[in-house]
């Protein structure tokens, strides 16, 4: 882990003050201190570090500014704005282990391709903070930060299922794989259809985990490693950020390391159509019609949504087992984007006790997410002519809405369903994150399944 945490206090660590705006005459520092701050303008503006200088030239700790009621994620600054060294809280953050989380998702750096690591910081947990379930939540996030940033040409299909195997064996996870024609041979046909024009083979990857008698909770993500768009093809500006397809995919592996490092008492499967939209003479067309796992019959009005048809055959195969909880998640809509922007995802859910519990935890976790409506007159946009449904709306309206409304079809016997449409990505830096992939929504995920079954 980038930031080192450490669950004792370090002989040798330099206090952090964390001080709101316009507080800084309230705290209990010394007159030196004092003027110091003043003399550098330091009025506890969030995210603002002040180093405060000691004896000799040496260091004598810093004050950190928390803002007006900024969160408690903003302190994950501070693993950016600190000299190396060690470090502890003056006094405990009011939601000890969320800082400690902030920390250390402040502290990552995607380093495979040359990027060099951040700077080493040992940082004493603060009372309260649960060592063990910080450093998990942080392994997870990495993971799905990981996966996201690297690009297609080291994460196709193949790599994604060399990645899940690794967690799997990791975890002593069962594992299998139906790739190519034996998708066809095993009725997933609309999986077959969208990654048949690569030359990386179209799969679904099933892991499982837990005891047999657990309840089971499943979670399916979108593993798309690259959209052209297909035949209906992006633009160029509309494809460079496309090694972020897989991000449901992506998400839902650092939400698996999670429960498995916790041990929860579940029964976990992970389903992931892991496929690349690609364009080739073999690409499946506007205009065509494919057959469903379900028997479903759908006509593509463009090949570029994509991310619904293979979660469809996957969500189906899940549906059948009828887990307590089935959980789908995938950057799915441009339309989600518009509506809430990158760092809101909307979730969709007709199960009311579920969406509350989504509510608390996503505030209680700072992990922002927004119930959005399956509003079921908004159903009828996806009507076909010759097949049971379109793969799109005619008039463009409510993507995200009918996105969400085209997966809930695939989902019959499942009471508790939820579908998040993500970003998976930060498009500036964030003192929790620097630009690029990003986790949303799965520590908020992660509290409601340990809630549940802790």
């Amino acid at each position: 882990m980038p930031v080192e945490l450490i669950g004792r206090k370090l002989k040798t660590a330099l206090p952090v003050h964390l001080v709101a705006k316009d507080r800084l005459d309230a705290a209990d520092f010394a007159s030196s201190t004092l003027a110091w701050a003043k003399a550098n303008g330091f009025s506890g503006e969030a995210g603002r570090t002040l180093l405060i200088p000691g004896e000799n030239g040496a260091l004598a700790g810093a004050l950190f500014g928390t803002g007006d009621g900024e969160g408690a994620l903003a302190i994950g600054g501070l693993a950016r704005a600190l000299p190396e060294g060690d470090w502890h809280f003056a006094s405990a953050p009011a939601e000890p282990e969320l800082a400690s989380i902030a920390l250390a998702l402040g502290g990552y750096v995607f380093t495979r391709y040359g990027k060099k690591p951040g700077k080493a910081l040992r940082f004493s947990l603060p009372s309260g903070a649960d060592a063990a379930r910080v450093r998990r939540i942080a392994d997870g996030v990495f993971l799905t930060r990981d996966l996201v940033n690297t690009p297609t040409s080291d994460m196709g299909p193949d790599e994604l299922e060399k990645a899940v195997r690794t967690l799997a064996g990791r975890h002593k996870a069962e594992m299998s794989v139906t790739k190519g024609d034996e998708l066809l041979k095993k009725n997933f046909p609309m999986i077959h259809a969208v990654g048949r024009a690569s030359v990386g083979a179209p799969r679904l990857i099933d892991m499982i985990w837990g005891p047999k008698n657990a309840p089971k909770v499943t979670l399916v993500g979108k593993g798309v490693c690259f959209d052209t768009g297909g035949l209906d093809i992006k633009p160029s500006s509309g494809m460079l950020l496309m090694k972020k397809d897989m991000g449901g995919a992506a998400n839902v592996l650092g939400l698996a390391s999670m429960i498995m490092a916790a041990g929860l008492k579940i029964r976990l499967r992970v389903l992931i159509p892991a496929v690349e939209n690609s364009i080739a003479g073999n690409a499946f067309r506007p205009g065509d019609v494919l057959v469903s796992r379900k028997g479903t019959t759908v006509e593509i009005g463009n090949t570029d949504a994509e991310g619904r048809l293979v979660l469809a055959d996957a969500l189906a195969l899940a549906d059948d087992d009828e887990p307590q909880l089935l959980i789908d998640m995938a950057t799915l809509t441009g339309a989600a984007r518009v509506a809430l922007g990158p760092d809101l995802p909307p979730f969709y859910t007709g199960d009311e006790a579920l969406a509350c519990e989504l509510a608390t935890a996503s505030a209680a976790v700072e992990d922002p997410l927004w119930r959005m409506p399956l509003w079921k007159p908004y159903d009828a946009k996806l009507s076909s002519k010759i097949a049971d449904i379109n793969n799109v709306t005619s008039d463009g309206f409510a993507g995200s809405i009918t996105a969400a409304l085209f997966l809930k079809r695939f989902v019959e016997k499942t009471a508790a369903w939820a579908h998040f449409d993500i970003f998976a990505w930060n498009p500036s830096d964030r003192p929790y994150g620097l630009a690029g992939g990003e986790a949303q929504g799965i520590r908020a995920l992660e509290r409601v399944i340990s809630k549940r079954h802790a």
